[in-house]
């Protein structure tokens, strides 16, 4: 054993170059490398988007939820015109500078014949890089999705597939 690895000892010194990798097999581990990283990113990007569409179905469905939990136990939707007895205190704005009172009014509190009931909704239901969700304040319970800059995607969970 120990004359093989002197054998190849002198075989190294004879060539005179020492082991190493060339320029050429440097530069394709590199391309290698950049088309598995675009590859990579790309794929990350999509799982974005499918994310917020995910996260926006579920909003929509928490907020669909409390509005009609809100009309069970109040006798309308958040706006509407309330059975008498029934007295709504909307919460203040969450310090997002949002001002849906439909929103506002799920998050909030109601006081039905002597018991208080809600919050129907512990959050505001948005994505600050994606969507945000408003109920109408006009009492028909219209729920919105919109994007944050205010332009409406639409009006049934379907419109979250337009969310980017």
């Amino acid at each position: 054993m120990q004359a093989t690895l002197e054998r190849l000892r002198q075989r190294r010194e004879e060539e005179g170059r020492e082991g190493g990798f060339t320029l050429i097999e440097l530069l394709i581990v590199i391309v290698i490398l950049a088309i598995l990283a675009a590859i990579v990113v790309f794929a990350v990007q999509n799982l974005t988007k499918e994310s917020a569409a995910a996260a926006c179905q579920s909003d929509f469905k928490t907020v669909e939820t409390a509005a009609e939990t809100f009309k069970a136990q109040t006798g309308a939707y958040p706006g509407g015109t309330y059975n008498s007895g029934v007295s709504v205190t909307a919460a203040s704005s969450p310090g997002t500078g949002e001002t849906d009172t439909g929103i506002l009014d799920l998050m909030g509190t109601a006081s039905v014949s002597g018991s208080t009931v809600g919050p129907w909704l512990k959050d505001y239901p948005y994505n600050a890089n994606h969507y945000q969700i408003s109920v109408a304040s006009d009492g028909s319970g219209t729920i919105t999705i919109e994007s944050t800059s205010g332009t409406p995607y639409g009006t049934n969970i379907n419109a979250c597939s337009k969310v980017s």
